[in-house]
């Protein structure tokens, strides 16, 4: 009888051997798989970040028209982003972001459970590493080898990046709409103003953002459902000790303006095309629609709203008058050649 049961221990021993090294033996051969299909460190270093085009008047502060591939994106430095912003961010993202190596297996494990008590995937545990690296180097798809990529990429950002620098990619990088790309485009586009210049209530929204950037746009039928979770963004950052009660009531009841849904246009469009159609021919398609490139014109904005203006009651005269329906002013300094008004017809 012993004997049967040694030797019933003894396979029962020799299945576990074979089973755990068999596990073992598997998660080394994934691991490296998955690894040698991840980018290089240096691929990671010198990745282009696509930022769009953008041409100016003369001023440099009138936009006239943004040239992209669907991403607008200005990228700003790390020390332009408020720090409310990062604060709030990392209050409703991943409050252990400092201190946690890239992923968050406490995270994970809390997602697991809730995702299994449900019977659905509700929670994703997923840090701001492992969602910089899902949104910069991989892709949205919800498969198991994308999250195991996701969660080896993201240690490796953590071994060679600064937090700080982290965080700075993450805001620069992930999507707060459509077509809004990192935290300057966002604020531009939803409060028209810079990202350096937004309070508190405001950073807690754009915080609130990037967990579904199309249902919770503030221009959708959701903005009341966003604007809770601003809220809650403030309550997370009270909680951690980013601000004061009084900053809390203040912000709770302050409440934010929306700028109004803008179509995105073209100003002064025989100016700007031919200004699009010169940086082509000099740099290049891809780099005019994803470089980043700053253009300031010599454009004076309020002469070619007054010459638009004239160039439209006047071919409007003239159709009248004579039959001819078109128009066109070109307006230039005497004393240096620069062009300071381009019309080229009644209408673009």
């Amino acid at each position: 009888m012993r004997k049967h049961r040694r030797s019933i221990l003894k396979i029962f021993l020799l299945a576990t051997f074979f089973l755990i090294f068999g596990l073992a033996l598997f998660a080394f051969l994934s691991f490296f798989f998955f690894s040698s299909t991840l980018p290089s460190f240096a691929e990671i270093r010198d990745r282009q970040v696509v930022q769009s085009t953008k041409i100016y008047d003369r001023t440099g502060k009138i936009l006239l028209y943004e040239i992209s591939n669907g991403q607008r994106r200005t990228v700003i430095p790390f020390e332009e982003i408020p720090q409310t912003l990062k604060d709030a961010t990392i209050a409703i993202e991943d409050e252990g972001f400092y201190h946690e190596p890239g992923v968050s297996f406490r995270g994970i494990l809390r997602a697991l459970l809730v995702n299994v008590r449900h019977g659905e995937i509700l929670q994703g545990g997923s840090t701001i590493t492992q969602q910089l690296a899902r949104n910069a180097f991989l892709s949205t798809e919800q498969t198991i080898s994308r999250k195991i990529k996701e969660f080896l990429l993201a240690i490796r950002l953590n071994r060679h990046y600064s937090k700080d620098e982290i965080l700075s990619l993450y805001l620069n990088e992930i999507p707060y709409g459509p077509t809004f790309y990192g935290v300057e485009a966002a604020s531009q586009a939803y409060f028209d103003k810079s990202a350096k210049d937004l309070d508190l209530a405001e950073s807690a929204i754009l915080a609130a953002l990037p967990k579904a950037p199309s249902y919770y746009s503030p221009w959708g039928s959701h903005q009341k459902e966003l604007l809770d979770r601003g809220r809650l963004v403030l309550k997370k950052m009270r909680e951690l000790g980013k601000i004061s009660e009084k900053d809390l009531n203040r912000a709770l009841k302050g409440g934010v303006n929306f700028a109004a849904q803008q179509i995105q246009g073209i100003k002064a469009p025989h100016l700007v095309i031919t200004v699009q159609d010169y940086l082509v021919e000099k740099y290049g398609e891809e780099l005019v629609r994803s470089g980043g490139l700053r253009v300031i014109t010599t454009l004076d904005w309020p002469l070619q709203e007054l010459a638009e203006k004239v160039v439209l009651e006047g071919a409007k005269r003239n159709e009248e008058l004579y039959g001819d329906k078109n128009a066109a002013l070109v307006a230039e300094d005497p004393k240096n050649g620069q062009i300071l008004v381009m019309v080229g017809s009644r209408n673009y």
